[in-house]
């Protein structure tokens, strides 16, 4: 019972994690009149604030001091910073300026890019499904790129910013709450740097926006933290599999909103471009179940098989399975 329940917890903090991914494009408009770069450089700090807040709750500490000592993994958490701002900025700006359904390909495609890296970077080996997925989504972006009159820069962008910073991520092997915390720290400086900076220059809208304004963009933290705290125990109690299916979630949510309520158009050569993502996405889907199913077969007839009994030599009682073996 105790397993059960666990398991239908880690599902709804799935559930919850990617769902609020999925519903965010409709956060960041309150946030007008702030600009995208503005808007990021709250989240930045702000982040640090929520996420310090909750270690410091938890007591959870002692990972600082081993970081500092290690500059390799300190660097790598530089980088996984530099690219998540690039992540956030261009998502911030995309949804404020009409772009959410672009946005949300990005997502899609993510798992296609990841793979690609996985190939090119890692010298990793594909499976016939997943070139024949990775075939697929090249297609799709060719089939959009005719339609949008231009290569859908915003959508690869999130799609190849994403898949490095989850390289990146996996290179550092940190919890996601220290992940975050080290990454908001590193980008806490420039990020407070440039709010003085427009404050003196008079175009910061915190103060001039009024208290619920600047409500708002404090709430930019916890907007970034909760989900990938829900996340978190998502990540340790349901299979990797169940996560994989969830993920889909926050593109689907962005997805929908972006036509029902955006209003944003969708001529026929772009549903025919996503069309094509979510072929690829269930090609690679089916295969890793099948893949998994394989595995977990192959693991029960090796598990059912009986070890062999040793034999022993009548003269000297010595194990004779070595020499056997030998010949």
């Amino acid at each position: 019972m105790k397993g059960t329940n666990e398991q239908r917890a880690g599902l709804l903090s799935g559930i919850g994690a990617y769902g609020l991914w999925g519903v965010v494009p409709l956060f960041w408009p309150l946030l007008k009149p702030s600009g995208a770069i503005e808007i990021l450089a709250h989240r930045m700090v702000w982040s640090l604030a929520v996420v310090g807040i909750a270690l410091l709750a938890l007591r959870r500490w002692a990972w600082i001091g081993e970081l500092i000592r290690r500059p390799k993994k300190l660097g790598l958490i530089t980088v996984a910073a530099a690219v998540i701002t690039v992540n956030w900025g261009l998502y911030i700006w995309a949804v404020n300026n009409g772009h959410v359904v672009e946005a949300s390909l990005g997502y899609f495609i993510n798992p296609l890019v990841t793979i690609a890296m996985g190939v090119l970077l890692l010298g990793e080996r594909l499976r016939p499904v997943q070139w024949v997925a990775v075939g697929t989504g090249v297609a799709a972006v060719l089939v959009l790129a005719i339609g949008y009159g231009r290569p859908p820069w915003i959508s690869l962008t999130l799609a190849f910013s994403f898949a490095t910073y989850g390289l990146v991520k996996k290179k550092v092997n940190m919890g996601g709450l220290e992940s975050l915390t080290a990454e908001t720290a590193v980008l806490f400086v420039p990020a407070l740097g440039y709010l003085l900076w427009l404050g003196a220059q008079g175009d910061a809208t915190f103060v001039s926006g009024g208290a619920g304004h600047a409500a708002l963009l404090a709430a930019t933290g916890v907007v970034t933290a909760t989900p990938l705290v829900l996340f978190g125990a998502a990540a340790i109690r349901v299979p990797l599999s169940t996560l994989g299916l969830l993920q889909y979630l926050a593109p689907v949510f962005q997805f929908i909103l972006g036509i029902l309520y955006f209003h944003e158009a969708m001529p026929p050569e772009r549903w025919a471009g996503f069309a094509l993502v979510w072929l690829a996405l269930t090609l690679l889907t089916w295969d890793a179940f099948r893949t998994a199913r394989r595995t977990r077969a192959r693991a029960a007839r090796l598990a059912a098989t009986p070890a062999l009994p040793e034999r022993t030599s009548p003269a000297t009682g010595a194990d004779s399975s070595y020499a056997a073996r030998e010949q």
